[in-house]
């Protein structure tokens, strides 16, 4: 009888633990850790509940209390403090220490807090946990004064919600562009003047200096001053400015690390035995040829079940990474895929309409596109994933495409066919 151990009980912990089940011994034990209180689930939930659309149990992963219980997976709240991956153990905060036969390090991330004077104020919050979620409806009412910092991925799904709650919405953005590590200039610039129309302040290429907090004062009872030497009055602060893994207890356990923790593909880490999947995972991608960090909840998923199989002792190989993000801000869809920014010595395409806020960028190296971006259009996004992910040879259809990047449907079927009938393989 063996003892399956997963550390972190989010999308990916959830698929572990499942597909463990289904695929393990009988008599083996499954155990599932968490370190919040309530049941699992999902992160990406959040911004629907701060719209108000679900109540916080629509965020659970699994709807029904009993279901781990009656699938024989044994959940606990706790918070993991180390391993000691020689003796295949992990001690607890509470100083209890728990011996495993395999074990799935599925931590996810964790905010990214910027030094800032004041950060830690009152009424100054992330937007990553059901407690945040409380607190943020808390404040973020009508009409309130609520500054942003940070207008990544995660920082427009937020922003989404707060306009929806109607406050009076500042966002601040270091970079000089919205969406910088998703989008190129001119992208970035597009999405900071929809949003700009849509009533929300944007300021790019400028920082928080320091928040100040006056809690007696209701009238203004935080005051954000910024690098451009404006001082705002403010009732809520929202630090959006990115996450990092949760990998910190793994220091000096003998599992190697860079950015995330570095697997193979099959998700092993250096240590026989020891997984790791989803957020904290520094997996190969396929595009790249390189170990990624790739914070998306699809790659979580497939990295979670293939990690499992693999500690269920069904071998089994990930496919790869993918750089995939397809985003809505306030009703502006955008996309990013592979390489989007482009590869020395490739060529590039960009066709725009800034009156009519669309844009498509396409990236190439050799005759392979490797990446592209697009704004306000939902119809290439399939053929454009399509390309970038299938490496698809374009052969003369790559001049065509910079010629007029408009004919990508006609560049895919005729390219995709003929390299499906020389055998390679397409991933559609």
């Amino acid at each position: 009888m063996k003892h399956h151990v997963i550390i972190g009980n989010g999308p990916a912990g959830v698929v572990a633990a499942e597909t463990l089940r289904k695929h393990s011994a009988t008599e083996d034990t499954i155990t599932l850790i968490g370190d919040e209180e309530g049941p699992p689930y999902s992160r990406m939930a959040i911004p629907y509940l701060l719209h108000g659309d679900i109540t916080e149990r629509g965020t659970w992963l699994r709807k029904d209390p009993q279901h781990f219980r009656q699938i024989g997976v044994s959940q606990r709240h706790a918070r993991v403090k180390s391993l000691d991956a020689a003796r295949k153990t992990l001690t607890l905060e509470s100083g209890e220490t728990l011996s495993f036969d395999t074990l799935l390090i599925a931590t996810g991330s964790t905010p990214t807090l910027p030094r800032i004077p004041g950060i830690h104020a009152q009424r100054v919050h992330t937007c990553w946990t059901l407690e945040d979620a409380r607190a943020i409806t808390q404040f973020a009412v009508p009409g309130a004064r609520v500054i942003q910092l940070g207008a990544g991925f995660i920082g427009c799904i937020i922003m989404e919600s707060l306009v929806r709650r109607r406050v009076q919405l500042t966002v601040v953005e270091m970079g000089d562009r919205m969406v910088p590590r998703m989008m190129g200039e001119t992208a970035g610039g597009m999405i900071r003047d929809w949003v700009q129309d849509k009533g929300v302040t944007v300021h790019t290429g400028a920082r928080i200096e320091s928040i100040e907090s006056n809690p007696s004062d209701m009238a203004a009872p935080l005051a954000v001053r910024l690098s451009t030497g404006e001082r705002l009055p403010a009732d809520l602060v929202i630090s959006a400015a990115g996450v990092k893994p949760n990998i910190g207890f793994l220091e000096g356990s003998g599992v190697h690390c860079l950015q995330g923790v570095l697997t193979d593909e099959h998700l092993q880490t250096n240590v026989p035995g020891i997984f790791a999947a989803g957020d904290c995972a520094e997996a190969f991608d396929m595009l790249y040829g390189k170990p990624m960090v790739s914070a998306i909840q699809p790659n979580a998923v497939d990295q979670a079940y293939v990690a499992a199989m693999n500690m269920a002792g069904r071998r089994t190989q990930l496919r790869g990474v993918t750089q995939i993000n397809v985003l809505d801000t306030l009703g502006l869809i955008s996309s990013s895929f592979g390489q989007w920014q482009g590869v020395k010595g490739g060529q590039g395409v960009e066709l725009t309409d800034r009156a009519g806020y669309k844009h498509l960028s396409l990236q190439f190296e050799g005759d392979v596109m490797v990446g592209s971006n697009s704004i306000g259009t939902t119809q290439h996004i399939g053929i454009l994933r399509g390309l970038v992910e299938g490496r698809v040879k374009l052969a003369a259809w790559k001049d065509r495409l910079l010629a007029d990047p408009t004919r990508l449907m006609e560049a895919y079927l005729a390219s995709a066919q003929a390299q499906d009938r020389r055998g390679d393989t397409v991933h559609h």
